[in-house]
């Protein structure tokens, strides 16, 4: 059973029931409610009912003992970008997407990529990366159930870019203008001496569109359904990295009601949603620019796209402060183990044949 309020969750239970074994004698029949302050447009989120809740769906299909009634509220109806981990956590929703970039003061750890640019620009690679480290590393874990949610699946980026107003030739023509970026991406743009504008994809075309900003840091397969080239046609391509930004989480003590086989079959959706998420990011960067080209070319403000020299963007990379250190030493004074984090983060992504284009351990 299934209340939704999309048309993809719709879609998604229309192709379920195509497919799967009648659920009418399930022993028992669990009521969850999923959220997200994102709408189901953004990839990610549009993943949460169509790739994570039928995966569920068929898991327990299976036996036929279990099925859950999904209650589906999205783009911010049950809670905004600022409250997703605690939402999750306080029970608002059973299960959510947490957005880490804003949680900086809960989840310091889990901040760890966006301290460390210009590392990769692979996103499957940073999701494999992420699913071990919280794996392996109590404390990175605690970040999660610390703040009573279980942590499912891993959401990352495409690699981020430059969205502006405003035609970029050169660095200097960022030099101080207002960029928004989420939370702690706004320190990227030290280099260029911008000045950073706190905002998310759910703000960015507001932003622009008002003034607050004059562009933004974000990444091609938001953009284009937030329709940020709208506002900001200039699109400069700097591939400054993928990063880690979240995931499905569900609340700790609605996870710990459940049966064994939802529980199990909770967690292997989280996987199969993080592959899923993976795959799609790899594949739509380039198709979410060309998309954007073909949307905007009969308008006004026809998008522009244009990708900074080999010279201008290792300006970018030798001109970043030591962003790592910098969120080592602020967390060493908590007594987190933010070095030993850093290192095995770096040897992770090595031992996976990549080398960083800066190796922010080594500095």
């Amino acid at each position: 059973m299934k209340t939704t309020i999309t048309r993809g969750a719709l879609a998604a239970t229309l192709t379920l029931a195509a497919t799967l074994p009648t659920l009418a004698n399930a022993e028992e029949t669990i009521n969850l409610t999923v959220g997200s302050s994102h709408p189901t447009t953004i990839p990610w989120v549009g993943m949460i009912p169509g790739v994570f809740i039928p995966e569920v769906d068929r898991i327990l299909a299976e036996s036929g003992d279990y099925e859950i009634n999904w209650t589906e509220a999205y783009a911010g109806q049950l809670y905004g970008a600022n409250a997703t981990l605690t939402s999750v956590g306080d029970g608002i929703a059973d299960i959510g997407w947490v957005f880490s970039y804003l949680e900086g003061s809960r989840m310091p750890l889990s901040q760890l990529s966006a301290y460390t640019p210009f590392t990769t620009s692979d996103p499957e690679l940073i999701l494999d990366v992420f699913v071990d480290l919280i794996n392996d590393q109590p404390e990175l874990a605690d970040e999660w159930e610390g703040n009573n949610v279980v942590f499912l699946g891993a959401t990352a980026s495409d690699t981020y870019d430059i969205y502006t107003n405003f035609p970029v030739n050169d660095l200097s023509d960022l030099d101080g203008r207002r960029i928004s970026a989420p939370g702690v991406l706004g320190v990227w743009l030290d280099p260029v001496n911008a000045t950073p504008v706190d905002g998310t994809l759910a703000s960015y075309y507001t932003d622009i569109q008002t003034g607050v900003s004059e562009g933004v840091v974000t990444l091609a397969t938001g953009a284009l359904p937030a329709r940020i080239y709208e506002v900001a046609p200039y699109i400069t391509q700097v591939n400054l990295g993928v990063v880690f930004s979240g995931g499905i989480a569900i609340n700790l003590d609605r996870f710990e009601s459940l049966p064994e086989e939802v529980q199990d079959a909770m967690k292997q959706a989280g996987a199969v949603y993080t592959a899923a998420h993976g795959r799609d990011l790899a594949e739509r960067y380039q198709s979410s620019l060309d998309r954007m080209v073909e949307l905007s070319a009969e308008g006004n403000n026809p998008v522009q796209i244009t990708a900074l020299t080999a010279a201008q963007r290792q300006e970018w990379i030798d001109g970043m402060p030591d962003l790592a250190q910098q969120w080592v030493d602020n967390n060493e004074a908590r007594n987190l183990p933010a070095s030993d984090i850093l290192q095995a983060y770096m040897n992770a992504i090595r031992e996976r044949g990549v080398q960083p284009e800066r190796a922010w351990d080594e500095l």
